[in-house]
């Protein structure tokens, strides 16, 4: 666990006198997180670090994740598409089953906390636990268009929260309860964001049989259509006719997706045999992903949906010049042309990364604007504050919280 006072030489002691004296207040209750996974995906990455932290402000804080079989979680796949507005075929049979197993998580957690904070729609349905403690739901997918048919089924739910929590103002929804805009982080210590000596870079390099005799361009992403990571490789062929470059495609799988090896086997078809493509299928090994994200020249994320993209502001904070869909929670973390580019389709992708292979001094500019923008917006201990004065919120009858 890395302490808080850690944080002190990249944020500043205020910033981490505020959180010691916000957390004072929240002595004697106890939060409970409640989600669908412990590992892969940027809710398990964002607890993981989160959930200590809290602790050791003196903010009682625990963590439980649901039980669900494979169909469960390609049913919760489909509601995951179709809350971005894709094609799903949700059956009758697909509901009962979601609330079928949603019962049995009923019966087997002990919903004990003061505060339940459950996020996205697996595990919607424990709210049928409510006793008299406070309940909030956070939903870190992009809603701006749901499907109409399951959006009516999940508000059903929703509407029994004491607040809702979402990523970007698009997202917010006509609801009865309290909305709050509150954008996911990154934790500049782990792991993942960590500074790297040059050598540890070299070496995850040399394991995957990556040169550097050429420009690196990278995305890092769960293997996901909303991903587009075969739009990538179009649009890296289009680069490759004018710039001789590499693409390197690498991600891991989460274990409440099971989409993820048949998208990679649709992109290794797609990339056919050009060796400077480099598709990885990588364990959960953040030092890895670090030094992927840091060997680039230049790293894109043209997702076609995206609630925010973590893979983002983990590029920025490295300097990187990003390349990013105009999506979702992507132009919070972009103000394009100042700390990246942002793109709508293929071809735009493909001239961004052209433009800043043929221009460093503009990338770099870019890197390093995107990095202050991440300092000051969307590091871990600006969502700590966030979160502990949304606890706050629940305990107090006011219209308007700033956070």
């Amino acid at each position: 666990m890395t302490p808080i006072d850690d944080y002190i030489p990249i944020v500043g002691q205020s910033v981490i006198d505020d959180l010691k004296l916000i957390a004072g207040k929240l002595e004697g209750k106890l939060v409970q997180h409640i989600n669908s996974t412990a590992v892969g995906g940027g809710v398990a990455e964002i607890l993981n670090r989160m959930v200590p932290l809290l602790n050791e402000l003196g903010v009682k804080t625990r963590w439980d994740v649901i039980k669900g079989g494979e169909r469960f979680f390609e049913i919760t796949k489909k509601f995951h598409n179709a809350l971005h507005g894709r094609p799903a075929d949700i059956s009758g049979d697909d509901y009962s089953h979601f609330l079928e197993v949603g019962q049995k998580n009923i019966a087997e957690i002990d919903t004990c906390g003061d505060i339940v904070f459950v996020h996205d729609p697996q595990p919607i349905t424990l709210i049928k636990k409510r006793k008299d403690n406070k309940w909030l739901w956070r939903c870190h997918v992009d809603v701006s268009n749901p499907a109409p048919g399951l959006w009516k089924f999940l508000r059903e739910f929703i509407i029994q929260y004491d607040s809702a929590v979402f990523s970007a103002p698009q997202f917010a929804q006509q609801l009865p309860v309290k909305q709050f805009l509150i954008a996911p982080s990154i934790d500049p210590l782990s792991d993942k964001n960590k500074e790297l000596p040059k050598e540890v870079i070299d070496a995850v390099l040399l394991k995957y049989n990556i040169p550097r005799d050429k420009p690196i361009v990278t995305q890092i992403s769960r293997f996901d259509r909303l991903k587009d990571p075969v739009g990538v490789v179009e649009a890296y062929k289009k680069v490759k006719r004018y710039i001789d470059c590499r693409l390197v495609l690498a991600g891991g799988g989460a274990a409440d997706d099971p989409e993820g090896v048949q998208v990679f086997e649709e992109v290794r078809e797609r990339a056919g045999k050009d060796e400077d493509i480099h598709i990885l299928l990588l364990a959960h090994n953040d030092i890895e992903v670090n030094a992927l994200q840091r060997a680039p020249t230049v790293i894109v994320q043209k997702s076609l949906k995206e609630g925010f993209g973590l893979t983002v502001s983990e590029a920025l904070w490295k300097a990187k010049p990003v390349v990013a869909g105009h999506v979702g929670g992507i132009p919070l973390q972009i103000t394009n042309k100042y700390s990246g580019l942002l793109c709508h389709s293929v071809d735009g992708a493909a001239f961004a990364i052209k433009q800043l292979l043929n221009s460093p001094a503009y990338a770099r500019k870019l890197g390093e604007n995107g990095r202050e923008h991440v300092r000051n917006n969307f590091l871990l201990t600006r969502h700590l504050r966030d979160y502990m004065l949304l606890f706050h919120s629940l305990y107090h009858d006011t219209d308007v919280v700033y956070l």
